[in-house]
């Protein structure tokens, strides 16, 4: 059995279907609430009768800590108030446990993201399953999993997804949201020196906010380190350091990412990506082919940039160059993408 922690504070409503979604499952509950003043120990008390309280003191590892100790088993599973599990295959995962049982599980998060008033979903692999005999949370914000020999560990993928909503936000709460992260973060930096990850999540709360002349400088310094390209958060921090580019007026200088495709430029992600900042310095002929190849991949990280957003673009482009008949093709091709089918129609009548 393992028993599943998490932390909260004034998030009644979606700690509400957090534990809604692990009804029915054989894990004990654990919640810890850091000062909420909405119902949320009353509404949480209702689903388990393991509910606590702790004084919120602007560390996040110390919280999670705190909610692990309160455990009965020993294999715990964090997760966040905000992230909803869609399944778990009990057998398997009990299986993954005997296999690994130092390691460190992965779950698949997918993230509900808004963009460009569209509903997309990006997904990523996250540190969330361990045995607390052997590993306990450091850092005060973006907290990572640490082994309590100070050695590296095994990860392993684990038959658990969750949707998490935490970046569909009002406007009002994700600027206090990212304000209250980049003072934290800027906290760690200044008791614990600079660092590519503390860095990164500086770039990325910069980029929450739209400061995207701040999140490049942050993802700039993040980058001067060596680092693994095949590490989760670097290839996050590369994605999101092009578009920050583009989105701060520098598509010339995103040219710059030509000398890094070795690493990185067989994922759609990239490709997509590299289509964009083509296309931003009308090197078109050149886009089409990064937007072809994204389009002929069978995985990617952000939901359509392997479909129906490769194939807009590419419509795009033939529209612009004049190329009625190719633009019409690859609208065609976003089967039922509204902004494709909105050009078709503005064909059909002319």
């Amino acid at each position: 059995m393992i028993s599943i922690c998490i932390i909260t504070k004034n998030e009644k409503e979606a700690l509400k279907r957090c534990l809604d979604q692990l009804k029915g499952y054989p894990v004990e509950l654990v919640v810890v609430d850091t000062g909420s003043t909405d119902g949320t120990l009353e509404m949480a008390g209702q689903y388990t009768e393991t509910v606590y309280k702790f004084e919120w003191c602007n560390d996040f590892a110390k919280a999670k800590n705190y909610a692990v100790s309160k455990a009965k088993n020993d294999m715990v599973l964090v997760i966040d108030s905000d992230e909803y599990v869609r399944s778990i295959n009990m057998d398997e995962l009990s299986g993954q446990i005997k296999r690994f049982p130092k390691g460190v599980g992965r779950i698949e998060r997918v993230n509900q993201i808004c963009q460009n008033g569209e509903q997309r979903e990006s997904r990523e692999y996250i540190n969330r399953l361990f045995d607390r005999r052997y590993y306990y949370y450091t850092g005060k914000i973006h907290e990572q999993i640490t082994a309590s020999d100070g050695q590296g560990y095994e990860t392993y993928i684990t038959s658990i997804v969750a949707d998490h909503s935490g970046y569909l936000l009002t406007e009002a709460a994700r600027q206090e949201k990212a304000q209250r992260n980049i003072r934290l973060l800027q906290e760690v930096l200044k008791d614990n020196g600079k660092d590519p990850y503390i860095l990164y999540q500086l770039g990325k709360s910069y980029y929450m906010s739209g400061s995207y002349e701040s999140a490049c400088k942050y993802f700039s310094e993040a980058l001067f380190f060596d680092l693994d390209p095949d590490l989760e958060y670097v290839i996050d921090l590369v994605d999101c350091y092009g578009y920050a580019m583009l989105n701060s007026g520098h598509a010339a200088e995103a040219l710059a990412y030509e000398g890094i495709y070795n690493e990185f430029g067989r994922r759609a992600d990239f490709q997509f990506l590299m289509g964009l900042i083509y296309m931003n310095n009308e090197r078109f002929e050149q886009a089409v082919c990064e937007f072809q190849k994204a389009a002929g991949q069978k995985e990617c990280r952000m939901t359509g940039v392997n479909s129906y957003l490769a194939n807009y673009n590419i419509g795009v482009i033939y529209e612009c160059l004049g190329k009625k008949e190719q633009a019409v093709e690859y609208y065609t091709k976003c089967k039922g993408y509204a902004p494709a089918k909105e050009r078709i129609d503005q064909y059909n009548v002319k």
